[in-house]
């Protein structure tokens, strides 16, 4: 295994023991087995990477949960959110703060 940089810091200055690493510049510690974080990728409905601002547009209707209200194809959300879980954007469509799933998105 390849010696890593330290999560901290970054500098390469890494101590190998038999059950974690530890950074002799800053002191920081943590287990061999802790794989390094990747950032999230979002993607929309055509393959396009969304990130935090941007502009989307529903690809199809959609029924609101809990009521009897449908949100129209074509309708756009501006400066959106993500965030981890299933529905992966946050924002608001006419005033009403939502949660939509990029699948039912394009950027734009």
């Amino acid at each position: 295994m390849a010696q890593p940089s330290c999560p901290a810091c970054s500098l390469d200055d890494v101590l190998s023991h038999p059950d974690h690493w530890e950074c002799a510049t800053c002191g920081h510690e943590w287990p061999v087995d802790a794989a390094p974080e990747t950032a999230r990728v979002v993607k929309d409905a055509h393959g396009n990477v969304l990130a935090d601002g941007d502009t989307v547009t529903l690809i199809k209707d959609l029924k609101l949960r809990g009521g009897s209200g449908v949100l129209k194809g074509g309708a756009k959300a501006k400066n959106i959110r993500l965030v981890a879980g299933d529905h992966e954007i946050d924002c608001k469509i006419d005033g009403v703060a939502l949660a939509l799933k990029a699948c039912f998105v394009k950027k734009g």
